[in-house]
């Protein structure tokens, strides 16, 4: 009798399932086969380990955003659409945003890592930011990203209802205000 074949893909698609309904807490070997009906020897087939799996799961999550979501034009101001395009998949895609985002035990550091390459690489080629230091950049990243995480966080839990209008204008606020400062890299980075 031959053996069904489950292939990586079939198993990050099953991994995806898992962490977009409950999250990291319940990403074990476990819990995906059990999506798949199958053991869970043909994910330790693929994969090294669960570490091995959460990492390809994330940098495939990361490629679709940079790919499919951030790059979605709205106001034609690219850190404004950007910030625009990650509210809107915090707040269409709940679960995996809390799981990517903000668990500890979730992707946080490396999604974290990966917006900031993202943001620099996206801003060096704007010609209104190319002139920017690497301290104006990291701020304008890290200020845009509290900026916007703020508003998913309060939006997610109903406390705040603003218009797409109204979010592209806070944006561009916080963007403004970071330009605007002498010393940026003393905000987000302050000496001891």
């Amino acid at each position: 009798m031959r053996r069904k074949v489950y292939t990586k893909d079939q198993i990050l698609k099953a991994a995806y399932e898992v962490i977009s309904k409950d999250g990291f807490s319940k990403f074990t070997a476990r819990n995906i086969a059990k999506k798949m009906g199958i053991s869970t020897q043909p994910i330790y087939l693929e994969f090294k380990n669960m570490q091995d799996l959460k990492n390809t799961l994330v940098e495939t999550v990361m490629r679709d955003l940079q790919e499919n979501v951030f790059p979605i034009e709205h106001t034609g101001n690219q850190i404004v659409d950007l910030g625009l395009n990650y509210i809107n998949f915090a707040q269409e895609n709940r679960n995996l945003y809390v799981a990517l985002f903000v668990d500890e035990y979730g992707g946080g550091k490396m999604m974290h890592e990966f917006s900031y390459e993202y943001f620099k690489n996206m801003v060096s080629n704007c010609p209104e930011y190319a002139d920017l230091s690497d301290e104006y950049i990291k701020a304008l990243h890290d200020g845009t990203w509290i900026t916007v995480t703020g508003i998913a966080s309060l939006m997610s839990s109903g406390i705040i209802h603003p218009s797409q209008e109204q979010i592209a204008e806070l944006i561009q606020s916080a963007v403004d205000g970071i330009l605007k400062m002498d010393e940026p890299e003393k905000i987000f980075n302050p000496e001891d």
